[in-house]
């Protein structure tokens, strides 16, 4: 149950949606991401983001979670190609294990589900990635850039997850590393 909080403060819940990368690969990205540094490595296994960290109130939760059970069942599993590394410098600095193929299927994923209670102004544009390291110096991040540049994944995605975080009555800072826990996979094509 959650605490009302001190009057007049709607219990929230912050939200994220992702496609987890399977074993073997997702080992190698998570060994990357922890030799670089990056402080959510050990914390946060190797995804690629439909929805980022994202505040809710805990009431829209049921309906968000309707909301993704048809969101999955309308879309057919598809194949994810994972090649080689990317980055975000100088708009930001991250490496990621970019996307080869799959990429459109993201887009209307993120789209579909980045709606109704779930709808917040982005700061980038959506671009589908794997981030492999973030929040780490120039040294680390040229180094998880080179040593990943050879690095290819192919995988079928059957489903996507949905992660929770209880939140406190007050925004939280995004960028904390918290522990996301899995709430529920949604089974792409209703199966």
């Amino acid at each position: 149950m959650d605490d009302p909080g001190p009057a007049g403060e709607r219990p929230i819940v912050t939200v994220g949606v992702a496609i987890a990368v399977p074993s073997p690969w997702r080992e190698v990205l998570d060994d990357a991401r922890l030799a670089s540094g990056d402080p959510l490595g050990g914390v946060v296994p190797a995804h690629l983001t439909l929805l980022g960290p994202t505040e809710i109130g805990a009431d829209d939760l049921g309906a968000f979670e309707r909301r993704l059970a048809g969101v999955a069942a309308a879309t057919a599993p598809f194949t994810l190609h994972l090649r080689g590394t990317g980055s975000f410098r100088p708009v930001t600095e991250v490496v990621f294990a970019a996307v080869a193929e799959g990429i459109a299927i993201c887009e209307r994923l993120e789209a579909a589900i980045r709606v109704g209670p779930a709808f917040r102004d982005r700061r980038f544009p959506y671009h589908p990635h794997v981030t492999v390291a973030q929040n780490v110096g120039t040294a680390a991040l040229d180094a998880a850039f080179n040593g990943l540049a050879d690095f290819e994944a192919k995988f079928r995605v059957d489903a996507f997850t949905l992660y929770t975080h209880p939140t406190a009555h007050s925004p939280v800072e995004i960028e904390t590393a918290t522990p996301w826990t899995p709430r529920r996979e949604f089974e792409l094509g209703g199966a």
